[in-house]
């Protein structure tokens, strides 16, 4: 075919101009073929996609060009989830405006995709911060307002007192600010919620559905939404009143030692009242952070009120301390304290001197056992709990709730960890939540005909805080009920409402309203969703609570949104550092010379230290440029890297070495191409019947390795059938296995399989050709291999038909020269055939 190199350069940009002249990748929600909708999650427009995002995408692709090929209509988009902080930092930090940042990002993003050639349906492209986009989710978020899914109320949130915002919990780093690193307040705002804990339960249950879900994300979605069955009771407090506690171990009622409360439980807040140094805890409490990490590693701090809770069994005195680690919004904000079997009280009780009892051990002999320096929360025999001593922990359970519920004391209650999802955030870079303040009519929606409600572009970000709430003309509009003077809601919506249904809008764009119901019925739920772990809790919880409430509102009908999850491997590199000062300086591996000895800096020659292989990451600089990669090696060898060797749910180890090897595979098909149709004439040159079977092979098992998204695997059977093609003789046979390698390449190596196509006379393009066809009776095998032993020990094998019979492999077994000189001329007492597997021979 032709002599010369693959030249990936030319290569890549002709056929990458193809297929967008062409729209070969344009999805047809009107076709009559069956559907198949492959999304990845869409990318925040940081500036630069990075080999993490490589790897996502490509196994993505191969997923979908493979779809086409076996006849589906195939949906695969791309977009930016282009709302957020970092945008608004770089306006600060840089004087430039925020969407200006996000564009030229976006147009940097998208060539680097460009470049790697993914069969992405362009056409549907947005970004999150597009009017155009978040207006229709202000529409959503009105519908969700009149159906009651939409509230506001006060709520303690994390408050930044130099950014001037309300910082996500996932933001607060050791009780400081993620940006700023000022230490974090608790503060209480009116803030918008959408009330996710109606669907608690659904969610719940939901998880049971979703089997093609990996096991872990939905064991941690199970355990975020923290559903637990326990005991409200009151104890009668000293001062005359009553404290209503919520726990979920009321077997353990009997090693309660101590009451505590939240610091913004109303009996704090009354001590608080008569007690300026109840007062002052109160105020340090509320300088800490809130997440149930840090409340876990945090020191455990209590004020004493002087209130006594008297024990409903015992009438012990116990108690009741303000505790910095109880919430107000989980139970009743109060809780009875049990050291002896929980974690956390039991370092409240041993700072406070306070009594540690066991009531739960392994058995009745253990009742006196002292506590090794920590709580112990498993399971065992109830004892030291008089009535309660030697019942299972259920069974004490369920007598405690029955008594406490036949003093009138209490009820069994079932709780959940999970939350509201607070939605306001105090920034300028997000959708603008469409509501109205008016002083005569509260809380007004925007009219649906003045959405969408347009962020201003003159905004000054050269002061803390929201640069709504400071703009001179924005937030300041008339009542759409009374038309009187009112004001704009200045917060935005969280980013995460963004990510919660844009795979509707992908599938379905009208002008005039979010989507065609009936258009996403045809394409949803997602038949295979492809992103990090890292999201299994936030974003594909509230992406399935968006579609549940959706459904609530009969706009959908469907539940779940994404029937299949895949969650990929990162990609990895080792780190380069070096210190200076007591001060640890990382360096990228463009900046390293590396040899088997070690690796020095290219700037001045001086050793550094290689550390561990860690995920990639901008901090610690062992970050690999893909722009650079496909310069070198071409888009094909980039992509057939990344679906090599490691499994794609495992992190994948990058090799500079690896890459290399990958390029000159792409070289090593390119010049088995060139082989086609080369002294292959004449009737001397027929049939392979071996060769065809490796084909067939390849074929059935490389298609089914794609459809489990075991792409390793996959690389493995191309691998394979190349080096029989290479082996083969010049045959009928040889030339179909090389036109179907092109095919089989064609997923993964799309560039090299188009130019082959083209050039072995293919119809078309090769991205829309079909996947091979089989005869599914070659993959039957009619030859099996015999191990021959002599005395259990392997001396030979045999190739013969399979179902040769027992009589017939005994005789070539014995003729075989190897066991004939094992035996050594000693008679044969014994033969032993397990048909088509083994001779055993005794002598």
């Amino acid at each position: 075919m032709t002599a010369r190199r693959f030249d990936p350069a030319i290569a890549d940009a002709k056929w990458q101009g193809v297929w967008d002249a062409a729209s070969t990748f344009r999805a047809d929600s009107s076709s009559a073929k069956p559907k198949s909708y492959v999304l990845e999650m869409f990318p925040y427009p940081s500036g630069r996609i990075h080999v993490g995002h490589v790897r996502n995408y490509a196994m993505g692709d191969v997923l979908a060009r493979y779809k086409r090929m076996t006849g589906h209509e195939v949906l695969h988009p791309m977009g930016w989830d282009a709302f957020g902080m970092p945008a608004e930092n770089a306006a600060m930090e840089r004087g430039v405006h925020p969407g200006g940042w996000t564009r030229d990002n976006i147009a940097h993003m998208k060539a680097q995709l460009k470049r790697l050639g993914f069969a992405l349906d362009w056409s549907r492209e947005f970004a999150t911060c597009d009017p155009e986009y978040y207006g229709h989710e202000q529409a959503l978020f009105l519908k969700l307002y009149e159906a009651g899914l939409v509230y506001r109320k006060e709520s303690e949130v994390n408050w930044d007192p130099v950014d001037m915002t309300v910082l996500a919990n996932e933001q607060v780093i050791d009780g400081k600010g993620w940006r700023s690193g000022a230490a974090i307040e608790r503060r209480k705002l009116s803030q918008w919620f959408l009330k996710i804990t109606q669907f608690a339960g659904d969610l719940l249950d939901g998880l049971s559905t979703l089997d093609q879900w990996p096991d872990k994300v939905r064991l941690m979605q199970e355990n975020w939404i923290g559903k637990s069955q326990g005991l409200q009771f009151a104890f009668d407090l000293s001062n005359g009143d009553s404290l209503e506690v919520y726990t979920t171990r009321p077997d353990t009622i009997f090693g309660a030692s101590f009451v505590a409360v939240a610091p913004d439980h109303p009996l704090a807040q009354g001590v608080a009242a008569m007690n300026c140094d109840a007062a002052k805890f109160i105020a340090q409490c509320k300088r800490g952070g809130t997440t149930a990490a840090e409340l876990e590693t945090a020191e455990k701090l209590g004020f004493d009120t002087g209130i006594g809770a008297r024990h409903p069994f015992t009438d012990a005195h116990l108690p009741v301390f303000i505790a910095n680690f109880v919430l107000m919004d989980y139970g009743t904000g109060a809780v009875m304290g049990v050291p002896g079997h929980d974690q956390r009280d039991y370092e409240f009780a041993d700072k406070y001197g306070l009594p540690i009892l066991r009531v739960v051990a392994s058995g009745l002999d253990d009742a006196a056992r002292p506590f090794d320096g920590e709580a112990e929360s498993g399971d065992g025999l109830i004892v030291n709990s008089q009535f309660l001593d030697g019942m299972s922990v259920e069974n004490a359970k369920r007598e405690v709730i029955r008594r406490i519920e036949g003093q009138g004391r209490g009820q069994g209650r079932t709780v959940w960890r999970l939350r509201d999802w607070g939605v306001s955030r105090q920034r300028y870079w997000g959708t603008p939540i469409p509501f109205i303040h008016c002083d005569a009519c509260g809380i007004v929606p925007v009219p649906e005909g003045q959405l969408p409600v347009v962020l201003p572009e003159d905004v000054d970000f050269s002061a803390p805080g929201n640069p709504l709430e400071r703009h001179p003309t924005w937030k300041h509009v008339d009542c759409p009920a009374c038309g009187s003077a009112a004001r704009r809601e200045t917060d935005t919506l969280d980013t995460f409402v963004d990510s919660s249904w844009y795979f509707l809008r992908f599938a379905s764009q009208p002008a005039d309203k979010p989507f065609d119901s009936e258009e996403v019925a045809a394409w949803l739920p997602v038949e295979q969703y492809i992103g990090g772990v890292e999201h299994a809790i936030l974003h594909l919880l509230y992406a399935r609570f968006w579609t549940r409430a959706l459904n609530h509102l009969g706009m959908v009908d469907f539940a779940e949104p994404f029937a299949s999850l895949f969650t990929q491997g990162m990609v990895t590199h080792e780190t380069y550092a070096r210190e200076d000062g007591g001060r640890e300086t990382w360096y990228g591996p463009d900046e390293v010379i590396r040899t088997a000895e070690g690796a020095t800096l290219k700037a001045d020659g001086q050793p550094v230290t290689i550390g561990k292989v860690v995920k990639m990451s901008k901090s610690k600089k062992n970050v690999v440029d893909p722009d650079a990669m496909v310069d070198r090696y071409g888009a094909d060898a980039v992509r057939w890297f990344m679906l090599s060797d490691s499994p794609p749910e495992r992190d994948l180890p990058w090799s500079e070495a690896g890459i290399e090897g990958c390029g000159r595979f792409v070289q090593r098909l390119w010049r088995l191409f060139g082989t086609f149709g080369v002294d292959s004439q004449g009737g001397e040159q027929g049939d392979d019947p071996a060769l065809d079977r490796k084909v067939a092979q390849a074929v059935a098992g490389a298609g089914a390795d794609i459809e489990a998204l075991s792409f390793n695997k996959a690389v493995a059977r191309i691998y394979e059938l190349t080096s029989a093609v290479e082996k083969a003789a010049p045959s009928r046979s040889r030339d179909d296995a090389i036109r179907t390698l092109v095919l089989l390449a064609a997923p993964m190596m799309p560039h090299l399989a188009e130019e082959a196509w083209s050039l072995l006379g293919g119809e078309g393009l090769v991205a829309e050709a079909a996947w091979p066809v089989f005869d599914a009776a070659l993959l039957i095998a009619n030859e099996v291999t015999i191990a021959v032993q002599v005395k259990g020990k392997l001396r030979d094998t045999l190739t013969v038909a399979k179902g040769t019979a027992a009589a017939d492999l005994e005789a070539l077994a014995l003729a075989s020269e190897k066991v004939q000189r094992s035996i050594d001329g000693a008679p044969v007492r014994k033969v032993i055939v397990v048909p088509d597997k083994l001779v055993n021979i005794v002598a």
